[in-house]
């Protein structure tokens, strides 16, 4: 699989760490429960098709992605800087 990056052009996935789904930027609050925190840490869905999902380009530019892939088809979708997104 190869992801193009933003910044450093396409890349071998090899370059890349996945982190999980973009639902890990949503965090509980401080105060949340213990099991709210529990479940956000160690509870994943593990979907079939279409996913939003964060990368690391550890072996680039040191950015952090969120790539739209197909977990079926491995087709990705589009690729975008997450610090863009947050601004």
């Amino acid at each position: 699989m190869r992801l193009t990056c933003p910044l450093c052009g396409e890349r071998d996935r090899r370059e890349f760490y996945y982190y999980g789904s973009e639902d890990y930027l949503n965090r509980p609050a401080a105060d949340a429960p213990l099991s709210a925190w529990d479940d956000h840490l160690h509870n994943r869905d593990n979907p079939a098709g279409v996913t939003r999902d964060l990368w690391y380009h550890e072996a680039g530019c040191a950015q952090w992605l969120l790539v739209t892939r197909n977990t079926v088809t491995h087709e990705i979708s589009s690729v975008e800087l997450v610090a863009e997104r947050v601004k």
